[in-house]
């Protein structure tokens, strides 16, 4: 098997997560900005798309050089061994994006690196005219950042958040990959109680369930790789095999989602019997403030609402005072929320424990985490 400079990508905030899920995989990494890079082979690729739950896509470095002039993109991409990846009918669109450098225009770069792709692939195979493109996909990106440009194939295709799972949503969901970091950084384990109040389409709850059960988030869908040749169907058929012989499919779960809208509880219902859930979550419709339990030792994890509309800040500022008062009746429960509200602390009536900025999407926000006394035991 050959060995490839991977990269998997995160959202702001999240990459040491993302981190930490690669090394538990087995491989060494270095962190950048919204970025985890690694080395691996084929089954490395397999295995990171399949396993990794915060990530949002896995991708091959090609290459990576100064390109402060058209002529220096275009020869540097054509010196790039695209051979190595793309058989001779590889249909391989160009896509791209710059920030801060000399070669601001997009298409431009875009043209350029499909042109000088084009033409070390017309070289290689000894071909005079078109490549007709009819063969597998390979997502190709031209990123330039200060004047440096990387150049990537997308290995996962739609983005690692597609679980397959999700029937239908609300207006605002919760993206898959920041609802698993969500319960990561709560270090629930499955032997604690779990609820989320504000459930919506139950995204945080489904994460929980297959985290409790150590299922793996791709197990049930494809990827963009495995299309291609050199990507042989038994790698992908020893990684599923593998992950279904570590997921832990008897591991009892507590774990209850809520919400005040009888829609987004059904929705959410749906959804967990999709996932193969539907016997083991627990939703109900309710207020976060009517929340009462005789368990000890759970963890909350929530995603309230933020109150974007006008007129809605006072209804959400009650929200969140209304389960401060709640939770002070349930002194063993850690608590976790995320939100945009900058008087959270003030709102709930405590100071966090830790607090942790994040963007859901392009909104900022805060993960404040209140953590639970341990309870006296016998």
């Amino acid at each position: 098997m050959a060995n490839y400079k991977l990269v998997a990508t995160a959202a702001m905030g999240l990459e040491s997560i993302v981190a930490q899920e690669v090394k538990a995989l087995g491989y060494e990494t270095t962190v950048d900005n919204g970025k985890v890079y690694f080395e691996g082979d084929e089954t490395a690729i397999a295995r990171t798309n399949l396993w990794l739950r915060v990530a949002d896509r896995v991708k091959i470095v090609v290459g990576q050089f100064p390109a402060k002039s058209f002529e220096q993109l275009f020869e540097s991409v054509k010196a790039l061994p695209w051979e190595k990846y793309l058989p001779v009918d590889a249909a391989f669109p160009v896509s791209g994006k710059s920030v801060k450098s000399k070669l601001f225009s997009v298409p431009d770069c875009q043209a350029i690196t499909k042109k000088a792709i084009v033409e070390r692939m017309k070289q290689h195979y000894k071909r005079l005219g078109f490549l007709d493109e009819s063969g597998a996909t390979y997502k190709i990106e031209v990123s330039i950042l200060k004047d440096v440009a990387t150049l990537t194939i997308d290995t996962s295709g739609a983005g690692l958040h597609k679980r397959g799972y999700r029937q239908a949503q609300g207006e605002a969901p919760l993206k898959e990959t920041l609802a698993a970091a969500l319960v990561q950084i709560s270090k629930w384990n499955p032997n604690r109680p779990f609820v989320d109040p504000f459930c919506g389409s139950g995204t945080i709850t489904l994460e929980a369930a297959m985290l409790g059960q150590n299922i793996a988030p791709g197990y049930n869908r494809e990827f963009i790789s495995e299309d291609w040749p050199w990507m042989k169907a038994k790698i992908w058929d020893a990684v599923r095999d593998e992950a279904d012989s570590l997921a832990n499919y008897d591991q009892p779960l507590e774990i209850i989602g809520s919400d005040i809208d009888h829609r987004m509880v059904s929705i959410a219902q749906e959804n967990a019997i999709e996932a193969g859930f539907g016997d083991i979550i627990t939703f109900k419709q309710m207020q976060a403030r009517d929340f009462t339990t005789q368990l000890t030792d759970g963890v909350m994890v929530g995603n309230p609402p933020y109150g974007e509309r006008i007129g809605d800040v006072e209804v959400v500022e009650q929200v969140i005072r209304d389960l401060g008062k709640v939770m002070k009746n349930y002194p063993t429960w850690s608590v976790y929320m995320l939100s945009s509200m900058k008087n959270f602390e003030e709102l709930y009536g405590r100071q966090t424990t830790k607090k942790r900025k994040l963007f859901n999407g392009f909104i900022e926000t805060n993960y404040y985490q209140y953590w639970g006394q341990k309870s006296k035991r016998d």
